[in-house]
């Protein structure tokens, strides 16, 4: 059975934008998504494999290829936000699981 640790609320992450949060030791990066009214929460590794820095969540959130992406800070790479693959390149993130309990944002381990 999956466990889940509460990162956040709700309100600390800006719609359309993303937030760092520590998930034991590992730096993750949450997002979320406002599309046509319909709120969405997604978490990806926020270390970019590229630049070697903790910047995922700094990143520009789009669509390209048909698919919601958040392109990192440093060298544009795209990263697929459901399932945390580069477009670009054969790399990939880890994703985890998130949910909202009230206005708590939880993440799945």
């Amino acid at each position: 059975m999956k466990q889940w640790e509460t990162i956040c609320q709700v309100s600390d992450i800006p719609l359309n934008s993303g937030r760092a949060a520590l998930l034991g030791k590992q730096q993750v990066a949450v997002f979320r998504i406002s599309n046509a009214g319909i709120e969405e929460f997604y978490a990806i590794d926020n270390h970019d494999p590229f630049s070697g820095a903790n910047v995922i969540s700094r990143g520009i959130i789009g669509s390209l290829k048909d698919q919601l992406v958040v392109a990192s800070p440093v060298y544009k790479q795209h990263f697929c936000l459901r399932t945390g693959a580069c477009l670009e390149e054969n790399v990939q993130l880890r994703t985890w699981k998130v949910r909202t309990q009230g206005d708590n944002v939880q993440v799945g381990q």
